[in-house]
């Protein structure tokens, strides 16, 4: 993956399986096709849907198409809500 993703953190000991979330949001706002190529096929469409629905926020371009590409609703989604409850006054 782009190492440029997790500037933040030591990647040689990132651990993929203990912090899931933690890369597939990363990889879903900020990476490129090449790395959600990987991601995919390291975790797998419905493992990638699972950990997404348990995030507290997603970028709504992310999250449409994570609806699109899994034939979700957004309302299955806890970013969904978590939005919807505290919206901005700037973006009404």
């Amino acid at each position: 993956m782009s190492k440029i993703l997790f500037w933040d953190i030591d990647v040689e000991e990132a651990d993929m399986d203990k912090y899931p979330a933690h890369f597939i949001q990363r990889v879903l706002e900020y990476g490129t096709m090449d790395d959600w190529r990987l991601l995919r096929s390291y975790y797998g469409l419905p493992k990638i849907v699972e950990e997404c629905k348990q995030l507290r926020t997603l970028d709504p371009v992310c999250l449409s198409y994570i609806c699109a590409i899994s034939h979700t609703k957004p309302e299955d989604f806890r970013c969904y809500h978590f939005r919807q409850s505290n919206p901005t006054p700037w973006n009404s």
